[in-house]
């Protein structure tokens, strides 16, 4: 799944009872894909290209983004190895595996 299909697909397969609660924004920089903000709100997970500002700003390759989202890849070990960059509210971006 590359990472257009990921985020065109996100809101309707996110579980709203693991979202509650959640309040953030995130602004996912995908080099060689594109930018997208994602907006949880109690729930709610709104997705729209484009962006500039969030609480937490994850920044990757289209090849290791595509990697987490398959599975085949652990976003643990890709920030750890420096193939993932965080920047911002890292406890924000902690809660992204409710995403997933």
């Amino acid at each position: 799944m590359n990472a257009q299909d990921f985020f065109d697909g996100l809101e309707s397969r996110i579980n709203p009872d693991k979202t509650a609660g959640m309040n953030n924004s995130y602004l996912f920089d995908i080099d060689g894909a594109g930018k997208w903000k994602v907006e949880v709100n109690d729930g709610k997970v709104r997705v729209s290209e484009g962006g500039e500002h969030a609480d937490a700003v994850i920044s990757t390759s289209e090849e290791t983004f595509e990697k987490i989202a398959s599975g085949e890849q652990n976003p643990t070990s890709a920030y750890m190895t420096g193939k993932l960059k965080v920047k911002g509210d890292m406890g924000a971006a902690m809660k992204l595996q409710k995403l997933f």
